[in-house]
């Protein structure tokens, strides 16, 4: 299954623009919050990870939306790719668990 994730940081911020985006890619369920990403304490988002099961997507639609930091952005993608979950960034593409991909992800996250 396709599971979408959209955030913002303020309750005034809209999550519309995400929810479309992701539904345009497929996503079936969406998990969305208004939640600072200043910390690891997102409800929604951890209760998506529990929900992920093999071979399952994780669709957001930019890397600031799914992780704080460059360290937190690589210990979530091995731990979803440990438990063999594709990951879908729309504006890098998707994610795979080979070494070309670890290497553009660890360059992007870098950037993000």
């Amino acid at each position: 299954m396709k599971y979408g994730y959209a955030r913002v940081s303020t309750p005034d911020q809209k999550l519309a623009n995400q929810i479309k985006q992701l539904q345009d890619a497929g996503a079936k369920k969406i998990y969305q919050e208004k939640f600072t990403g200043t910390t690891t304490q997102r409800p929604q988002f951890n209760q998506l990870l529990k929900k992920l099961d093999t071979g399952d997507t994780l669709i957001i639609t930019k890397l600031d939306r799914f992780a704080r930091n460059t360290r937190e952005a690589l210990d979530i993608i091995q731990q979803l790719f440990d438990q063999g979950i594709k990951v879908q960034i729309l504006n890098m593409g998707t994610i795979d668990n080979t070494p070309t991909g670890n290497l553009i992800f660890t360059i992007f996250s870098a950037f993000a």
